[in-house]
């Protein structure tokens, strides 16, 4: 196997990994909680939804013959309650993924190299995944931070729960070596 292919593999899953960690951690809040927003110098989850949505989108449509900055994305908007409901923020969250892996799902590996423009900059589409692949997770980071503070109940750990780690590497280690897969399910996420 190429190493190209291999990076685009690879990138799927990481990113398919922190969709999934965005994901569940909404699903642990009351629906009013995803609106929550402590102060004016804070977003709430579904503001952030509204920007990695609109990020997605901008960046991910017609990567070959637009800019990724679309003269129709309102970047400032994303950061003002536009979504008010739960089906609203789950909506906004699909439509980006979706565009985002629709696009990565088409890429070939010679296709890499090949230079699109953010902001009119150039990038190869490597760099440009690269760019996301930090960009979104620290997003979902700060999701899954501010949904661990505002549950009202225990918090269902997304890794391995505090003072488990031993637990969980006794398991690991008992069994083995394996090459981390994703289940069938998890795969069709992804297309």
């Amino acid at each position: 196997m190429e190493i190209n292919s291999t990076y685009l593999e690879s990138v799927r899953k990481q990113f398919l990994y922190y969709k999934t960690l965005g994901e569940k951690a909404m699903q642990q809040l009351a629906p009013e909680q995803l609106f929550i927003a402590v102060n004016n110098d804070t977003n709430s989850i579904a503001v952030i939804v509204q920007h990695l949505s609109g990020n997605m989108v901008s960046r991910w449509t017609d990567i070959f013959t637009t800019d990724g900055e679309k003269e129709w994305r309102n970047r400032d908007a994303e950061f003002e309650t536009i979504l008010t409901n739960p089906e609203e923020v789950w909506n906004s969250w699909n439509v980006g993924w979706n565009c985002f892996f629709n696009t990565l799902n088409n890429l070939q590996q010679n296709q890499l190299e090949t230079i699109i423009y953010i902001r009119n900059e150039g990038h190869t589409i490597l760099e440009a995944i690269n760019r996301q692949l930090a960009h979104y997770p620290y997003h979902i980071g700060q999701m899954v931070f501010y949904a661990k503070m505002l549950k009202n109940t225990p918090w269902d750990s997304l890794s391995i729960p505090k003072n488990k780690s031993g637990d969980y590497n006794n398991n690991k280690f008992s069994q083995e070596k394996t090459i981390k897969n994703f289940t069938d399910d998890e795969i069709k996420k992804l297309k």
